[in-house]
């Protein structure tokens, strides 16, 4: 936004579509303002503007706007408090008069949108409460422009088909403020059509609410259920020694899948770091596996036949979901761009405390399993009908005394093992017996803690000063050969990029003499 458009803005009467403020710390004002403009009760389709620091009449107050204060209110989308998360940016103008910043919203189509489960509106430059005539008109309107289908209506099913006890007395007081709920006196169908439950039109509930709350879902959506594999050995063709298959509504079978992760899946030992002290190793991190399948029913393509997929193998998952990447998102942008195919199903498993809508948990399952010595999860989101993602086992050092060689042994046996793991080197990956092979195998010595490492730090440990040599010359080498891997290999410039050695970078040391 430009000067001029400001002051064009700023010489307008304060309106359904914008609201002044001096205020810098009332976030619950703000939230409110910007999930009336996501609204657009009078159906404009006009963005609104939320101004802050400007006077009731229109003046600039002399604000100095920091990063800090961006940071805060550009937080209020991905919190978590407004939902369906609401389209919004912010943008300081700078003025001879001082700063404003700009929050600007656009209207959703996903309506109602509410802020903590009260649905604010608009009414001229005034902001309220959203009567029930008003919910009515932003969930009809919902109906017509959002043709997801965990929006579409179920023709075929009827409020029988759906678990209405525990929609009352359990999602509805947890999507619903307590106050507005208690004073909700709409008809059942109204109150869950408001919520895209229930489609008016059509007298019958919405796939969403059959995925959710269904109590037989398979009877319209023969795929909607996870089916678990244990195989012998680590592909299809060994035996089955272990198959359960988890179906119902998501409110009954999340809560089972969770237990089964936990008591049937994960395992942990304990592992010797000294002499004196131990830390439990698991075969999976919990709360990665968690995630990711708590993620896999989120994004699923319900309309598909095909079951969401959990196999487990001797040293590896594998989890597949029928349905690639959504909307926005695509190979060359995951995992810093998602979307939602069924963006009904995300906003009730966020209710219900299953996901968070952060657009972090890809970078978290990779902190999860490098914290737990595993390498990195290998997301395959080169499919058009499915996404598949695999995460091994940690890998024991074969050569722990290595991995502090440079205390334990004096420079002349430092420089032998340098000089054989070089030979294994050459001999293993040909292709880089022409390069500088002693750099090479101190990267490898410095990663054999199995504790990734930055560009930086592995520099640091092998003496190197040039940045764009050691990457090009060195490590970019031993990333072609699949010695060593990146914590984020979509995302080379991830600003949190470490590498880690591979399993084959380790079975290279156990040849050592």
């Amino acid at each position: 936004m430009t000067e001029k458009e400001l002051y064009e803005i700023l010489a307008s009467d304060e309106s359904y579509r914008i609201e002044r403020t001096v205020s810098t710390g009332n976030m619950d004002k703000f939230q409110e303002a910007i999930c009336a403009f996501a609204n657009d009760l009078p159906g404009s389709r006009k963005k609104g503007y939320l101004l802050i620091g400007v006077t009731d009449e229109g003046r600039i107050s002399g604000l100095k706007v920091d990063d800090a204060l961006m940071k805060k209110i550009s937080s209020i989308r991905s919190e978590g408090n407004i939902l369906p998360l609401p389209v919004m940016t912010t943008e300081k103008v700078s003025t001879a008069e001082g700063d404003v910043l700009v929050v600007e919203v656009t209207p959703s189509f996903d309506t109602p949108v509410r802020y903590r489960g009260r649905t604010f509106v608009r009414i001229g430059p005034r902001r309220d409460i959203a009567s029930l005539e008003e919910e009515r008109i932003l969930a009809e309107r919902c109906a017509a422009s959002l043709p997801t289908f965990d929006t579409r209506p179920c023709r075929d099913a009827t409020l029988d088909d759906i678990d209405i006890d525990t929609i009352v007395k359990e999602y509805l007081p947890r999507a619903i403020d307590a106050e507005v709920l208690s004073k909700d006196t709409r008809p059942l169908k109204e109150k869950l059509a408001s919520l895209h439950l229930f489609n008016m039109q059509w007298d019958c509930p919405t796939y969403a609410s059959l995925i959710m709350f269904g109590k037989n879902p398979r009877y319209y959506m023969p795929g909607a259920y996870i089916q678990f594999v244990r195989f012998k050995g680590n592909d299809n063709g060994g035996e089955i020694l272990n198959e359960r298959r988890f179906e119902g509504s998501l409110y009954t079978m999340l809560p089972q899948l969770e237990n089964f992760i936990r008591d049937g899946i994960v395992t942990k030992r304990p592992v010797p770091v000294s002499i004196l002290r131990e830390k439990d190793v698991h075969n999976y991190p919990y709360k990665a596996l968690r995630e990711l399948l708590m993620n896999a029913v989120m994004h699923r393509d319900y309309q598909s036949n095909m079951p969401t997929r959990l196999y487990q193998y001797d040293h590896h998952i594998e989890v597949m979901n029928p349905g690639g990447l959504y909307g926005h998102a695509r190979p060359e942008n995951f995992p810093n761009v998602n979307d939602y195919r069924n963006s009904v199903v995300a906003e009730m498993m966020k209710t219900l405390n299953y996901v968070n809508m952060f657009n972090h948990g890809v970078g978290e399952v990779q902190d999860l399993l490098r914290d737990n010595n595993s390498p990195p999860a290998e997301f395959n989101v080169g499919f058009l009908t499915a996404f598949s993602v695999v995460v091994k086992e940690p890998v024991e050092n074969k050569v722990v005394n290595l991995s502090q060689v440079n205390d334990q042994v004096n420079a002349t046996e430092y420089k032998m093992v340098i000089e054989e793991l070089s030979q294994v080197l050459s001999q293993a990956c040909p292709e880089l017996s022409y390069v500088q092979c002693p750099k090479l195998a101190e990267v490898i010595i410095a990663l054999l803690s199995r504790a990734p490492k930055s560009v930086s730090e592995l520099m640091q440990a092998v003496g190197e000063s040039n940045r764009s040599r050691f990457r090009n010359n060195i490590l970019n080498k031993l990333v072609e050969c699949r010695v060593v891997a990146p914590l984020y290999p979509d995302n080379p410039r991830h600003p949190r990029q470490k590498y880690i050695l591979t399993d084959f970078g380790v079975d290279l040391t156990s040849k050592l003499k």
